[in-house]
């Protein structure tokens, strides 16, 4: 709508035509980011992945939070004269090899595998993408030594270097394996913010702020920080769910959670050996692990689909 046409129909008086000519909200303001939000809520409500996925996610967090829902048996109640008994009406997965309800051991083994992951995913947000943000605003010398830290973190193999340090700490619990997946995997989301932050820095709603004196912490977490948010968002999804592999994968080696600690890595690590006489022994630890692992990375490419407008 042309200056010259608002202008004539504001001379008019009349309501009427000046709502309808109404300015539109300009690029990059909240209306705008709204309706993203709320077309992107729309999509994934009506999309049957999406929503099958994080029911398959809700069950599985009642699970980690919510033991007692789900079991009312001890694991750790154990009979060695019924180790190894095959699935049945009194236990649904059976026992391990110590006599163990393998069903209570599935439920909560549920809470470690979630609860590093979580806190992984939280301190790579924050980490990293605090660091991205100074590295793609500021640009420089600050952006120059944040991006050779991120070229060291990516030369350094994922699995090698987390079977040192757990190596070397010598301490396999919650809080040391959280530390080792936010210090290797934080230059990836680091990137992805930096790219968004140099592409929304110079837009002009941003050049407006700045005009009007908005200080740079201002600018950084009100204009161009939600612009970055939507990418942040569907690889925090992700990775949530390759977080729980990698507790898994570590386990399993022998790096990770030990014993006494219940995890689905435990239990595929002490019953490997068992596969061909006994094969619901991984069958049910890895199809929970599998099944939670899926829905994270399904979840995580609807949401890029539905934040993505070019992807509709």
């Amino acid at each position: 709508m042309s200056d010259v046409t608002r202008a004539g129909a504001a001379a008019t008086g009349d309501p009427t035509v000046a709502d309808t000519l109404a300015p539109e909200t300009p690029p990059g303001g909240k209306e705008r980011n709204a309706s993203l939000w709320a077309d992107a809520r729309r999509q994934l409500v009506r999309d049957p992945v999406f929503v099958i996925a994080a029911l398959y996610i809700l069950v599985v967090t009642s699970m980690a939070l919510f033991p007692r829902l789900w079991t009312s048996a001890d694991p750790r109640a154990c009979n060695t004269d019924r180790s190894r008994t095959p699935p049945n009406a009194e236990f649904p997965f059976g026992t391990d090899i110590l006599g163990c309800d393998y069903y209570a051991h599935a439920i909560y083994g549920a809470r470690p595998s979630m609860q590093i992951a979580l806190l992984a995913t939280t301190g790579l947000v924050v980490i990293g993408g605090g660091l991205g943000l100074l590295a793609g605003y500021y640009g420089g010398w600050a952006d120059a030594i944040i991006s050779r830290a991120m070229d060291i973190f990516f030369s350094l193999p994922f699995l090698l270097g987390a079977i040192v340090f757990l190596t070397v700490v010598k301490q396999q619990n919650v809080w040391t394996l959280t530390l080792v997946l936010v210090v290797l995997s934080w230059p990836t989301i680091a990137r992805i913010i930096r790219g968004s932050v140099i592409s929304s820095k110079d837009l002009d709603y941003v050049h407006a702020a700045k005009a009007v004196g908005a200080r740079n912490g201002r600018l950084m977490l009100r204009h161009i920080l939600p612009n970055a948010v939507a990418p942040m968002l569907v690889y925090a999804t992700i990775v949530l769910g390759s977080f729980v592999a990698a507790e898994a994968t570590l386990t399993f080696l022998g790096v990770g959670l030990q014993p006494p600690a219940q995890s689905w890595g435990i239990m595929i690590s002490a019953h490997q050996v068992y596969f061909l006489e006994d094969p619901w022994l991984l069958l049910f630890p890895c199809g929970l692990l599998v099944g939670t692992v899926l829905s994270f990375i399904l979840m995580g490419d609807a949401l890029r689909d539905a934040l993505d407008p070019k992807l509709r």
